[in-house]
């Protein structure tokens, strides 16, 4: 029993030595700013969830697009890959015929 009053006795006397290293005032500061820093991330988030449903919607309509104009591309540089096949082929095939001819 003796024990219990002195552990209690001491845990009071730590708690009176923490309360005077605290200044409620600063603490007070403390707690109105982070409310402050609370209430400005809470308004970047409702920004940030409304342009990322914003962006889905733009995507959503574009994406379709996106995808034509994808096939349309590769479909196109397969058309040039083979326009440039054949304009090697007839250099190469002009080279052979018309070179020896003009020495």
């Amino acid at each position: 029993m003796a024990e219990e009053e002195a552990i209690r006795a001491a845990s009071e006397e730590l708690a009176c030595q923490f309360q005077t290293l605290i200044n409620t005032q600063e603490v007070e500061s403390i707690r109105h700013i982070q409310h402050l820093i609370l209430g400005r991330l809470q308004d970047s988030n409702a920004v940030l969830s409304h342009f990322n449903e914003y962006s889905e919607r733009c995507f959503t309509e574009l994406s379709g697009d996106f995808s034509r104009n994808t096939r349309l591309l590769k479909s196109i540089k397969s058309d040039l890959d083979y326009i440039f096949m054949k304009l090697r082929d007839d250099d190469v095939h002009s080279a052979t015929l018309y070179l020896p001819k003009l020495i």
